[in-house]
C-alpha cells in the first residue's frame, strides 16, 4: 500500500525513479493545448455518413469521440463519481483491493505490473478487474463505496452495448456485413481505472507511456475539465480534449490486424497535472485467449495482400507483454513480409 502514489505524492518531491529517459519525457507538452481536431462523431445522424466518419477517423487517427452514444450522461458523472470515491477511500478500505499479484481478479496497485523490475515508474494507481460475465465478475469487485458495483455494473453493460453496436457499423463499413464481430472476438470485457495525483513536475513523468492497446477496441471516459490523453499524430503530441457527453473510441491493434491495415491503432499516452488529480476509465473489449485473429478473408485479394498471419490471442498477449508494449516492435512477429 505505501508504494501506491496517492498515498504520498504531496509528502516529497518527484523521485528519481519516476523521472523518465529525456527522450521519453513530456517535458513542455505535459501542457500542450487542447486539440480540437480529433473527429467527434454524432451517432444519432444518418447511419451511412456515420459509417463514412468512423471508418476515416479509424484510418487517419486510431481515435475518435462519440455524442449521442445512448449512455445517459447522468450515468456516466455518477459512475466517474464512484471511481473518484474509491481512490478517496481510507487506506485501510483500499488494502482490502490492494495486491500485487497479476492473477488477482479485482485488484488495485500502482504503476504497472512490472513495478518491481521497471526501469522507471508511471505516475497513477490503477484499479482494474473483468466485466464479464458481469454476475459472476461483480462479486470480486470492490464493496466500498457501497454504489460501486451498482453503478459499474450498469455503466459497463451499457458500455459494452455501445461497443457492438461501433463495431457492426465497422463491420459494415469494411464490407464484412452483420455479424462478424461475435463470440470468442468479443468474449471479455476489462475496466482500467487510472488514478493520477497531481505531480509536483510534469514535464518529467509520465501516467502512462506511449503505446497502443492490444484488444479489439477500448472505450474511454474522461474526467471532465482536466487535459491527460494525448494521441501522436503526424509527428507530434496532440491532445484529446475531454467532453462532458463524449465518450473517446480507441482502436486497438486486433482490429488493425482483423482489418488488414485499414483502421490503425495509434500511439498513445497520458500526461499528468501540477494542479489537478485525474480519474479515467477504459473499458477493453477483448476475444478470448484461445480466440484465432487473423485478417478477414473478404479483404485480401490481388492488390491487397494479406498483412498479418494468423494467431492465437494469448500468444500476441505474451508478445505484447514480453516486448513491454513497444510499438516499434511488438507486430513484427505477426506480419507477413513478401
Amino acid at each position: 500500500m505505501e508504494k501506491l502514489v496517492s498515498n504520498w505524492y504531496n509528502k516529497r518531491t518527484l523521485p528519481e525513479n519516476y523521472i523518465f529517459p529525456p527522450d521519453a519525457r513530456p517535458g513542455k507538452l505535459a501542457t500542450a493545448p487542447s486539440c480540437d481536431n480529433i473527429p467527434v462523431i454524432d451517432l444519432g445522424g444518418d447511419q451511412t455518413c456515420i459509417i463514412q466518419q468512423i471508418l476515416k477517423a479509424s484510418h487517419e487517427y486510431g481515435f475518435f469521440q462519440v455524442i449521442n452514444h445512448g449512455i445517459s450522461e447522468s450515468l456516466l458523472k455518477d459512475t466517474m463519481g464512484v471511481f473518484k470515491e474509491f481512490f478517496e477511500l481510507p487506506a485501510e478500505d483500499k488494502a482490502a483491493v490492494y495486491s500485487e499479484d497479476p492473477k488477482k481478479i479485482c485488484r488495485l496497485f500502482t504503476s504497472s505490473g512490472n513495478y518491481d523490475w521497471e526501469d522507471v515508474h508511471l505516475w497513477r494507481d490503477n484499479l482494474r478487474h473483468p466485466c464479464l460475465p458481469l454476475e459472476e465478475s461483480m462479486k470480486h469487485w470492490p464493496q466500498q463505496p457501497s454504489t460501486y458495483r451498482e453503478l459499474v455494473g450498469t455503466c459497463s453493460s451499457q458500455v459494452r452495448k455501445l461497443a457492438l453496436n461501433i463495431l457492426e457499423l465497422i463491420s459494415e463499413g469494411l464490407g464484412l456485413g452483420t455479424g462478424y464481430f461475435r463470440d470468442e472476438l468479443l468474449k471479455n470485457m476489462l475496466l482500467f481505472v487510472n488514478h493520477y495525483p497531481p505531480c509536483s513536475d510534469p514535464s518529467l513523468t509520465l501516467g502512462v507511456s506511449k503505446h497502443c492497446d492490444p484488444n479489439l477496441i477500448t472505450i474511454l471516459h474522461q474526467e471532465e475539465h482536466v487535459n491527460g490523453l494525448q494521441v501522436f499524430k503526424d509527428g507530434e503530441w496532440i491532445c484529446v480534449k475531454p467532453l462532458s457527453d463524449a465518450l473517446v473510441i480507441n482502436i486497438g491493434y486486433q482490429l488493425q490486424i482483423i482489418s488488414n491495415g485499414k483502421l490503425k491503432s495509434a500511439e498513445h499516452r497520458a500526461v499528468t497535472s501540477s494542479s489537478n488529480a485525474r480519474t479515467s476509465a477504459a473499458f477493453f473489449i477483448t476475444p478470448s485467449d484461445d480466440c484465432i485473429v487473423e485478417p478477414a478473408g473478404d479483404l485480401i485479394n490481388a492488390s491487397n495482400p494479406q498483412l498479418f498471419r494468423s494467431f492465437r490471442y494469448k500468444e500476441f498477449i505474451m508478445n505484447y507483454l514480453t516486448k513491454q508494449g513497444k510499438t516499434e516492435v511488438v507486430l513484427e512477429p505477426f506480419k507477413l513480409h513478401a
